[in-house]
């Protein structure tokens, strides 16, 4: 204990002194006794202990947020947050491991301490950096060439596949513009041309891919000139030399020969240097346009053959007449045409004979074609159905219209026309249905969307791709169907959301409603393709039929009150269904958020009734005769009046039979008397 609160100078000699005399007694008694052996060899562990260090010596000084240094003018920090090292790659290290010149070392250390090498364990991207410019910068001296801690951080280095590691994807842009940025201190410094190079890459389509959409397999400064061997392109070695940056870009881009224009007798543009333009000489390595180019399969050479109009296909007969001005507006204007007929070869005189295969949509369009491959009409695309529709058939071939485009098929107001071509009564797609579900499309036209569409040009209105969506088509008994009853809430909710999120709070929704039975939803009420305003006579006497298919015996006992009774007669200013119980916020009367519940009851009285008390509320709307175990009142007191009155009708109706034999006895013998008195008046 002494030895090590001795001061620093004494600590060292004295600790020196102990090992060192530990050791003479070890020689010197070696040969003697086996005790005096091992207690020697203990005492010269307890002293190599005593020299060890562990994380918390160095953490005592250097968890200080204050502790700092001068190097070069500058002031350092030398902090280490103990966690965030902890949680490091380096975090199951010891300090000593990256600082070996400290091991050993009394503390605390002198300054300034050697640089880590961190090449004692990264050997392989050491050898590769020594050869790149950044070393060459630091050989000569250079304070603002980089170092391994300049891009990975020192105690805090984390994976690149951490978001916060300055070498993530999505980082290396600001990483590299630290110093390749224009105006920065290094350009100004060191006079190195950077023509703006971090700006015009991130205007670029590999930049607006990685910064604004997040694809982190865009390429990134590390892709092209490689993390450690940095070279310029003079260099033979580098990754952007003339003779190497097609190795480089078809890392990503493997197959781009394909849509390139192939004149070296069809072989790969890169096997003669210097014959072909490179990459680098179409393509701007910093500012890659977000054009297509007409360096791939030159579409004059197809319009050559492909704009005469008389042009017939050799096998079916079909028109092969492309009409140019058409495909210049469409969405297609800048794709050129071997990236859709991908099999051409310019080496061929006709480019096109080549092709044995129909044009794959889902090579471009890969979601919306894994989509389509799954509904139904892919199903039965699937099994080469004639009836199955393709692409072409609603977005047409080489005049592909927008959504937005008026002219286009699918353009709102134009899809009930696009789908009706199939799905009118009597077309292919309607001879299918097996149901009851008849007249859709003429249907859908009478509804309140096909008249908000159709009639008034509300493009936001609801349409067949709406509901049933564009490429995902499914039956209704499909799980996945966006008409399924389980789904169907979701997809109305899309554009009626916050009648969505009242249902979602009703004893209707399954998460509310927790029952073994089917509850309603929104095509129950409302329907699917018949959909009327709900402030018209007929949807207001039609609600009360659709709830008494849940709820038959309640909706009897409605009938026999007066709302109910009035409202059969037509009558559709009474109170309905939902105008007591609410439309799609239908809750428990015992839930304090019901529109029957004890403190709301009169407020919804009210709406009609506008002078109804707590006592008027308290009149029972579905009371009825008929349930002795819910209102046995009612039905004792209406079966006793009935029985009171049936018994008084019985027995003055029997007192009344059994008198009428004497009442006539009676009046024949009153004739008879009458007959002898008229006699003797007459003579």
């Amino acid at each position: 204990m002494k030895l090590l609160l001795a001061k620093p100078q004494e600590n060292e000699i004295a600790m020196n002194t102990a090992v060192i005399s530990s050791a003479a007694v070890f020689r010197a008694f070696c040969v003697r006794r086996q005790r005096v052996r091992w207690l020697l060899l203990a005492l010269l562990c307890t002293c190599v202990r005593a020299l060890a260090q562990e994380n918390s010596d160095c953490l005592d000084c250097h968890e200080d947020k204050s502790l700092t240094t001068v190097r070069d003018n500058k002031t350092i920090s030398l902090f280490v947050d103990q966690k965030k090292f902890e949680k490091s790659v380096h975090g199951s290290l010891q300090c000593i491991n990256c600082h070996a010149a400290l091991a050993g070392k009394e503390m605390p250390h002198e300054v300034p301490v050697a640089n880590v090498e961190c090449g004692s364990c990264h050997d392989g991207e050491e050898k590769l950096q020594k050869e790149s410019l950044h070393h060459k910068a630091m050989e000569k001296g250079d304070p603002l060439a980089p170092t391994c801690a300049t891009c990975h951080g020192n105690h805090e280095i984390v994976k690149a596949k951490d978001k916060s590691s300055p070498v993530a994807p999505l980082n290396i842009p600001f990483l590299c513009g630290r110093c390749h940025q224009e105006g920065t201190k290094v350009s100004r410094e060191r006079k190195i041309p950077q023509h703006k190079i971090i700006e015009n890459f991130s205007e670029s389509i590999h930049g607006e891919g990685l910064l604004r959409k997040g694809l982190i397999v865009a390429p990134s400064c590390a892709s092209c000139h490689t993390s450690h061997l940095i070279l310029p392109h003079t260099d033979s070695r580098s990754s952007i030399s003339r003779n190497n940056i097609a190795a480089t870009c078809t890392q990503c881009h493997a197959q781009i020969e394909q849509v390139h224009r192939k004149v070296i007798k069809g072989e790969l543009w890169e096997k003669q240097a210097n014959v072909l333009p490179a990459c680098v000489d179409c393509h701007q390595p910093h500012k890659i346009r977000k054009v297509f180019y007409n360096q791939g399969m030159a579409d004059a050479d197809c319009m050559r053959c492909h704009q005469n109009p008389d042009l017939k296909a050799s096998k079916d007969g079909g028109a092969l007449f492309v009409n140019q001005a058409e495909v210049q507006h469409s969405m297609h204007q800048k794709i050129a045409c071997s990236q859709c007929h991908s099999e051409v070869n310019a080496s061929r005189r006709r480019a096109c004979e080549t092709i044995t295969r129909k044009v794959d949509c889902a090579s471009c369009h890969a979601e919306v074609g894994t989509q389509y491959a799954k509904s139904m009409h892919g199903v039965l695309i699937a099994k080469n159905d004639p009836n199955a529709p393709t692409c072409k058939e609603c977005h047409g071939t080489h005049g592909v219209g927008g959504r937005r485009n008026p002219e286009s098929p699918i353009f709102p107001t134009n899809i009930p026309d696009l789908c009706a071509k199939c799905h009118q009564e009597g077309k292919r797609a309607a001879v299918r249905y097996t149901g009851v579900e008849h007249e859709i499309v003429n249907r859908y036209t009478e509804s309140i969307h096909g008249k908000g569409l159709i009639k008034s040009g509300l493009t936001v209105t609801a349409t067949c791709t709406d509901c049933h969506t564009a490429h995902g088509v499914l039956p209704m008994s499909n799980d996945s169907s966006s008409v399924n009853p389980k789904n169907v809430p979701a997809t109305c909710g899309k554009c009626h959301h916050g009648i969505q999120e009242k249902f979602l709070g009703s004893i209707h929704a399954k998460m509310v409603g927790k029952t073994d039975k089917q509850l309603p939803v929104c095509s129950d009420c409302h329907s699917a393709h018949t959909i009327r305003r709900t402030d018209i006579d007929g949807f207001k006497l039609d609600i009360m039929q659709k709830c008494g298919r849940c709820h038959p015996k309640i909706a009897a006992t409605y009938f026999d009150t007066y709302h109910g009774k009035v409202s059969q007669l037509g009558y559709t200013k009474t109170a309905k269904c939902y105008d007591c119980h609410g439309a799609h916020d239908i809750l428990p009367v015992s839930d304090p958020k019901s529109h029957l519940s004890h403190n709301n009851v009169v407020q919804t009285c009210q709406k009609c009734h506008p002078g109804a008390t707590r006592r008027f509320a308290g009149y029972l709307t579905h009371a009825t005769h008929h349930d002795p175990e819910k209102y046995p009142f009612l039905f004792w007191t209406f079966w006793g009046m009935t029985s009171l009155l049936v018994g008084t009708f019985a027995v003055f109706g029997i007192h009344t039979l059994l008198w009428l034999p004497r009442a006539l006895k009676m009046k024949r013998e009153r004739n008879q008397q009458r007959q002898p008195v008229a006699r003797k008046e007459k003579s």
